[in-house]
């Protein structure tokens, strides 16, 4: 644990405490699950705020908790309704966890949110950082929480210059965020440091000269710039593959594939296709892929888009096309054929959904688009 006259004296943490809270209280964005204390509210507040902007998450909540307003109904809805929900908002590892914790909350928790940190740590997708943020701000727990924007206002009050992205670091933020917290007050505490490192310490262009504790800044103090900070250790470069996938199109239908649930995007649904192979034409790799994994032959190929996306770890191009069946059965598991009407009910990743959009912009002739 970190001893606090290592880092700052009472009177300056107390003085820490008392401006951020005050700041807080008067400059704190209206966000619509700041308006209850429902457990079930913060949590999927929490888990929709991982790796998402709030300006993106909030029409996604709104939406989710119409849909879903406790954990009975989530834990009973179907997991195609929940991703479809949340198609767009992307790691839909986070949407599954939701569906199994749900179901997990109802068999074994009587629909209550647990309110201990070794219970609903156990839950899927209930981090350290999610625990913390549910235990404080749904049940008043003094747990603190460390989320990218805390970490970027601890690194820069205590110009901490190591790099964040190791473990070690990771420690020592949450004992210097554990030695910050304001015991009894933890749930708008943790808030506030949120939200100062959401809307003032930003990682470009910080407001330092509007900041409620720049006075108590070692950053500001020694005049560093707090654009360079946090320090991260080189990244790698991120490896790129080249993907195809086509809109199939028999009898006024067209042939969509689910992908296994637990997985890179798991439960959505896509256009078949597959990963070219070294030196292989997009062209030949779909019509390959087609052949050998769907057991389908195709014809009237039209080239649709290159689309690239990328994802955490690697990136894709995905080259889309457009084409008619010619013969075979479809020999996949989790393949359907449905009409173009009936795609709206589909969760697709952004990708596929991208390579829809360009298939109803070009595909213009009236034998090749379903109408």
């Amino acid at each position: 644990m970190v001893h606090k006259k290592t880092v700052m004296n009472d009177a300056d943490l107390t003085a820490f405490r008392v401006a951020l809270m005050e700041w807080y209280q008067t400059h704190k964005r209206d966000l619509p699950w700041r308006n209850t204390c429902d457990p079930y509210a913060v949590w999927i507040s929490e888990m929709m705020l991982q790796q998402t902007r709030v300006a993106q998450a909030q029409p996604y909540f709104e939406r989710f908790m119409t849909r879903f307003p406790t954990v009975r109904v989530l834990a009973d809805a179907d997991i195609d309704e929940v991703l479809k929900l949340w198609e767009g908002l992307g790691y839909y590892a986070r949407a599954r966890n939701l569906h199994r914790a749900a179901r997990r909350i109802l068999d074994e928790h009587g629909g209550r949110i647990p309110d201990e940190r070794d219970v609903i740590a156990q839950l899927p997708g209930i981090g350290p950082y999610s625990a913390a943020a549910i235990l404080s701000i749904a049940y008043g727990k003094d747990e603190a929480v460390v989320d990218g924007n805390v970490i970027r206002v601890l690194v820069r009050l205590f110009l901490m210059t190591e790099p964040s992205d190791t473990p070690a670091f990771r420690r020592r933020a949450g004992e210097m965020a554990a030695f910050l917290l304001w015991p009894g007050r933890a749930a708008d505490f943790n808030q506030a440091m949120m939200e100062l490192g959401a809307t003032i310490c930003t990682p470009r262009s910080p407001r330092c000269a509007v900041c409620p504790v720049r006075h108590l800044c070692g950053t500001v103090a020694r005049m560093r710039n707090p654009e360079t900070l946090p320090c991260r250790r080189p990244r790698r470069a991120r490896p790129h593959h080249a993907m195809t996938a086509g809109i199939i199109l028999h009898n006024d239908r067209v042939l969509i594939v689910q992908r296994p649930m637990d997985g890179l995007l798991g439960g959505l649904w896509e256009f078949p296709g597959g990963r070219l192979q070294d030196g292989e034409l997009p062209e030949e790799g779909f019509v390959r892929e087609i052949r050998s994994t769907f057991g389908l032959e195709v014809g009237g190929l039209r080239y649709l888009a290159a689309i690239r996306h990328a994802f955490t770890h690697f990136e894709i191009t995905l080259h889309g096309f457009l084409c008619e069946w010619i013969s075979g059965e479809r020999a996949y598991p989790s393949a359907v054929w449905v009409t173009e009407t009936e795609l709206a009910g589909f969760a697709f990743s952004s990708a596929h959904n991208r390579l829809m959009t360009a298939w109803r912009e070009n595909a213009t002739s009236a034998q090749l688009r379903l109408l």
